[in-house]
């Protein structure tokens, strides 16, 4: 099964928001003007089984709703990773940012390149995000930053 990646449209909004509300995941912030910064991870049929968004302020970029099927492959989400990179290379951006909870993830990001921060270093712009405000709310929370 071969896997494609790309980039998300207006016509993929209800097929993306169904898939992360089976994820357990909120819409908050999913719009026809901030799908284009969301990517698709799909099967040959089209169907969805990851997917990766990035909430853009001035020139960073916070990713969110990092989201693949049960038995998607490890080099997957990697590849969904790295295509955003590119992306926020492209739109200009020089920093990208993510927020987890989960501990154990820290050393699979940090060897693409990922550095963890402090929230006293994290950009003022980013506490008017409303996804971040809610993480600063988890007492566990880890912030990570990505130079472009």
């Amino acid at each position: 099964m071969q896997a494609v990646i790309r980039g998300a449209n207006k016509e993929d909004l209800n097929g993306l928001r169904e898939f992360l509300t089976r994820a357990n995941l909120g819409c908050d912030g999913l719009s026809e003007e901030t799908v284009e910064f969301f990517l698709l991870l799909e099967d040959e049929d089209g169907l969805i089984k990851g997917t990766l968004g990035m909430e853009v302020f001035t020139e960073c970029g916070l990713l969110r709703s990092l989201v693949v099927s049960p038995g998607q492959a490890e080099k997957d989400i990697v590849l969904l990773i790295t295509q955003m990179m590119q992306v926020a290379k492209t739109k200009g951006l020089k920093n990208l940012f993510l927020a987890t909870n989960k501990g154990a993830a820290l050393p699979f990001f940090e060897l693409l390149g990922f550095e963890k921060v402090a929230r006293d270093q994290l950009p003022a712009e980013m506490y008017n995000l409303e996804h971040i405000r809610h993480v600063l709310n988890v007492d566990n929370s880890l912030f990570l930053k990505f130079s472009l």
